[in-house]
């Protein structure tokens, strides 16, 4: 039984170490496990403590619904998924779905292959701009559609604008004209945080025992952000 498995905390870019090790791999769940008990090989895997479903200091009511949600140029690639820990990043990413249920806390969609629809995590943050801090307050879990139209400006680069536009539309019941001025106006508040450099406040996840890894460079930031959207998308498979 699923239940009685000796489940792992495995970073994608280790499971070929762990599988090499005796891990074996549960679809259903998508998570690595022990076979049997005593193998020392994979102590190094042994899951922690499950993470708590009300992070400290989270508001589940901040960003209800769907919108266009940008992050400042400024803080660009300085992600919650870029500052922690790949382990812990494991821990965190299941938390958030199992909470949802498994499905788009936006629109209600589950995962669908078919359809390269997946659930991932997305945050959503406090601007104090007088003192200039970037505040976690929230995770939430959004589908693959959903999550690219809060990201309007990364849709617009990789050509998905009209999707996203259509997406935002269907989901919120918005007019084209209605979606154009929401789009605007986001960018506008983009544009003005962007003018600003922002400390980064995560204390919502040390405070919950989640470790921190650095962030990367400014120079790196945008290699840091490719790699990552690979390994988004080897692990999707």
């Amino acid at each position: 039984m699923a239940a009685e498995r000796l489940w792992l905390d495995v970073p994608f870019a280790e499971k070929d170490m762990a599988k090499a090790a005796g891990a074996r791999w549960d679809p259903a769940v998508r998570r690595w496990y022990a076979p049997r008990p005593g193998m020392e090989e994979l102590l190094r895997w042994a899951a922690g403590a499950e993470v708590p479903e009300l992070l400290p200091g989270e508001d589940r009511s901040l960003g209800n619904g769907l919108f266009v949600d940008l992050v400042p140029s400024s803080c660009w690639f300085t992600n919650v998924r870029s500052c922690v820990a790949e382990r812990d990043w494991e821990r965190l990413r299941r938390m958030i779905h199992a909470r949802a249920g498994q499905r788009c806390e936006a629109c209600g969609a589950g995962p669908d292959r078919a359809a390269r629809r997946w659930l991932e995590a997305h945050e959503r943050w406090h601007y104090d701009e007088a003192r200039r801090v970037q505040t976690l307050r929230r995770l939430i879990c959004l589908c693959t559609d959903c999550h690219t139209v809060t990201h309007f400006g990364l849709a617009q680069v990789k050509g998905r604008a009209a999707q996203a536009r259509a997406h935002l539309m269907r989901v919120t019941g918005m007019s084209e004209a209605g979606a154009d001025r929401h789009i605007a106006a986001a960018f506008d508040t983009w544009q003005a945080r962007s003018r600003l450099t922002w400390t980064l406040d995560l204390s919502m996840l040390t405070d919950a025992g989640i470790a921190l890894a650095p962030p990367p460079e400014a120079a790196d930031r945008v290699t840091a952000a490719r790699e990552g959207l690979k390994r988004d998308a080897l692990e999707r498979e």
